[in-house]
C-alpha cells in the first residue's frame, strides 16, 4: 500500500445483488464518509483503484458502501479483503496532543535519562485504554500512553521521553 494512505475501513463482503459492499470501519470518524466522494480500493496484492461513492451508509459498526460502476454481487467479490483508504493529507485534523496510531510507530523512545529504550512497532488499543508496544534490543516493552508516563511525545523528530514508574520494564 502507498505510504500516504491512511485505511478507514476493510471490506468484508459484498451485500445483496446490486454490488453493495458491507466494510468494517478502521477510524475513530466514522462521518468522514459523509463528505468523501472517492476513495482508494487497495487489494490484497497492493494494487490501488481509485472508486467513487455512490451511495453508503451505517449499520451497526460497519459502513455499507456503493461504488459507481460496481453493479452486481459479481463485480463487488474480487474487492473482497480490500483497504478503503484516503490520502494522509485528508486525515481528520486532531486536537493538541492528541495523534494517530501511525504518527507513534517508528518514533525513538527514551527515558527522561535519555537512555534508549526503543522504537515503537505498534499501538495497542484496548477499550480507552493506549499501549505503546516498543522494540527494545533485548526485550519488548508494554508502556502506557498516559500523560503520568508519557512526558513528551516530538512527532516531527519521532521522539518519545517516558518516566516509567518502578517495576514498568522489570518483565
Amino acid at each position: 500500500m502507498e505510504s500516504d494512505l491512511i485505511t478507514v475501513a476493510r471490506i468484508l463482503r459484498p451485500r445483496g445483488l446490486r454490488g453493495e459492499l458491507v466494510a468494517e470501519l478502521l477510524t475513530d470518524f466514522p462521518d468522514r464518509f459523509d463528505e468523501l466522494e472517492s476513495v482508494f480500493v487497495v487489494n490484497e496484492n497492493n494494487k490501488s483503484s481509485v472508486a467513487t461513492i455512490e451511495d453508503h451508509w451505517f449499520q451497526k459498526n460497519r459502513v455499507i458502501l456503493k461504488f459507481k460502476g460496481i453493479d452486481s454481487i459479481e463485480e463487488a467479490d474480487p474487492l473482497r479483503n480490500s483497504m478503503i483508504c484516503i490520502p494522509e493529507s485528508d486525515a481528520v485534523e486532531l486536537e493538541e496532543e492528541t495523534y494517530f496510531d501511525w504518527d507513534l510507530e517508528g518514533c525513538r523512545v527514551e527515558n527522561l535519562k535519555g537512555e534508549s529504550l526503543g522504537e515503537v512497532s505498534a499501538v495497542y488499543r484496548a477499550g480507552e485504554n493506549i499501549n505503546l508496544v516498543v522494540q527494545g534490543e533485548a526485550k519488548e516493552y508494554l508502556i502506557p500512553f498516559v500523560f503520568a508516563i508519557t512526558t513528551d511525545v516530538d512527532i516531527e523528530n519521532k521522539l518519545i521521553k517516558v518516566d516509567p514508574p518502578e517495576g514498568l520494564l522489570d518483565f
